[in-house]
């Protein structure tokens, strides 16, 4: 394995860890201020809106050269927010900052994406996004259950006092000011970029974007549809958990055990699903699965039992499903703009982050079920245009052979 690609893995897993120290402890900070719990959706949905706007931005940033540069400015503009959003006190200032945040992570999120991608040989491509997606996985993991610690650990507490919630946010923020450091010394330009005699403008960019063919475009619509039930079935799974009397060690234990098997799906089974290179139909299986796991599931008469077990099978799909999709985008753009594409990438899939809380939180208030049969209504959509896009593609193939 090429060393830009180990250190790309090591660096996005160490995000994952710094990124995640604040989600525990977010919960009881934002209730110590006696800000109202509907704004936990709020927040979620700026820092989404931040997401949505930056990426886009970063990514043409990116495509002109100096991504390292790019990533690291957009790693202290996370860290601002975030450092922020732990002192500034005031409700309206914490949304502000919120999107801050997401504005400044959109920069590293989808450009560690864009530059695997270019590191990567073709035929690696899949197998290397899934390594990447786990190394996230795993860092996020171990991020939340540290930050959870040191909150609570009679030792932090009394040597940092990080009972006072902010300071968790400081330590963070601190931390992630390392890590910009790290990733604007060990990134290097990948040779796409360098073995382009001109940089594409901000213009051309725009106008790249613009000429997205129509089954890209489709593709991307339906990743907005898809992001609307992961966001949901991630979000309210948990309130279904707490709502069923299930402790909060019921909720992390699942959490956990989700984790080990989206790795493990990751590490075994995404590269032996990349040799087949029939991305389109494994997606479509992928999605049919989900749909009839997701009905399945909260009918069930023992959900825990079965939580445990058939909706593992949605996890692996959705596991699958990631890498595949972020490689057919990577196919169907142009060498040099590989950022761009990305960047619009994660503005669809965070419409979703915004649309799908939006109207889960309304679906969960009249019946908790309804919320995960929209998602399931929502992947069906998303496979319906998938499936638009396979028939096409073998139509348009059908004709060039004859």
């Amino acid at each position: 394995m090429k060393k830009s690609v180990i250190t790309i893995l090591i660096l996005y897993f160490f995000q994952g860890i710094i990124h995640n120290l604040g989600h525990p402890v977010t919960p009881a900070f934002v209730r110590s201020l006696e800000i109202p719990d509907k704004m936990f959706g709020v927040f979620f949905a700026t820092m989404s809106l931040g997401l949505m706007v930056g990426a886009p931005i970063w990514g043409i940033l990116a495509d002109r050269g100096k991504k390292r540069l790019v990533m690291t400015l957009g790693l202290i503009i996370y860290s601002i927010g975030q450092f922020s959003f732990g002192y500034v006190g005031n409700m309206y200032w914490m949304v502000f900052f919120r999107f801050i945040s997401g504005f400044g992570v959109a920069a590293s999120v989808t450009l560690f994406v864009s530059h695997m991608i270019e590191i990567s040989e073709p035929e690696n491509r899949a197998k290397h996004l899934a390594w990447l997606a786990a190394g996230i996985a795993l860092g996020a993991s171990i991020g939340y259950a540290i930050g959870g610690f040191i909150s609570t650990n009679p030792w932090f507490v009394n040597l940092l006092n990080t009972n006072d919630y902010k300071v968790v946010f400081l330590i963070q923020a601190s931390l992630n000011l390392i890590h910009a450091f790290n990733v604007y010394i060990l990134v290097k330009e990948s040779d796409i970029l360098n073995k382009q005699n001109k940089k594409p403008t901000i213009i051309e960019s725009f106008k790249n974007i613009s000429k997205i063919n129509s089954n890209l475009l489709l593709f991307l619509i339906s990743l907005t549809f898809i992001s609307i039930a992961i966001t949901n079935l991630s979000k309210y799974l948990d309130v279904y958990f707490d709502d069923l009397g299930y402790s909060s060690g019921d909720i992390g234990n699942f959490v956990f055990v989700t984790g080990i098997v989206s790795l493990l799906t990751s590490v075994f089974i995404v590269p032996l699903i990349t040799r087949i290179h029939k991305n389109l139909i494994i997606m479509l299986i992928a999605q049919a699965i989900s749909i009839l796991v997701v009905i399945y599931v909260f009918r069930a008469n023992n959900f825990l039992i079965t939580v445990y077990t058939v909706y593992m099978i949605y996890v692996i799909s959705r596991t699958i499903y990631q890498p595949l999709e972020q490689n057919f985008i990577a196919d169907n753009a142009n060498p040099g703009f590989y950022s761009s594409i990305m960047g619009i990438r994660q503005s669809f899939f965070s419409i979703g982050m915004i649309a799908g809380p939006l109207i889960g939180g309304f679906l969960y208030e009249i019946k908790p079920r309804y919320v995960f049969d929209f998602s399931a209504l929502m992947i069906f959509i998303g496979f319906s245009l998938i499936l638009i896009i396979f028939i096409r593609i073998r139509k348009n193939n059908n004709l060039i052979n004859s």
